[in-house]
């Protein structure tokens, strides 16, 4: 499977009724389960047979309220507002961002994930905080479309 059909199922697992799925082709596998202590259970092989887990226990912050536009977070994961630790941070408020643009990183399964806008627009909040655990559809950043 390719990253995108990955985020395209976590996406589609997250937003349904379903709790757990495990699905198997060749070396490749993916197991996803709902319902550990606050969490999500994700486990897939990163290059070899080998299968990496990762639990997230962390709280997710209380949803965020937005009004107007905003860029979403299109997975369940971990915010990052800069490449590396210390780095500067990719947008700040008040910059102004062109579409396709990296406005932050997800991590999601261990694989940081680029964020990029899907409009241009003005960054004028930034409501999460650097490291803070997400969820699919949460507003990433309050934005002015220009």
């Amino acid at each position: 499977m390719t990253n995108r059909e990955i985020k395209d199922l976590m996406r589609f697992f997250d937003g349904s009724d379903i709790t757990k799925v495990k699905i198997k082709n060749g070396e490749f596998s993916i197991e996803l389960q709902k319902g550990f202590e606050g969490g999500t259970v994700v486990s897939a092989p990163v290059a070899a047979p080998a299968v990496t887990s990762v639990e997230v226990s962390a709280p997710v912050a209380a949803s965020v309220e937005v009004s107007g536009d905003s860029i979403k977070s299109p997975m369940v994961g971990t915010f990052y507002t800069a490449p590396a630790p210390g780095a500067e941070p990719f947008v700040k408020v008040g910059t102004v961002v062109k579409k396709g643009q990296t406005v932050a990183i997800i991590e999601a399964m261990k694989i940081m994930n680029e964020i990029e806008s899907e409009f241009d627009c003005r960054i004028l909040e930034i409501p999460l905080s650097d490291g803070q655990p997400v969820e699919f559809d949460m507003p990433l950043f309050v934005v002015e479309k220009v």
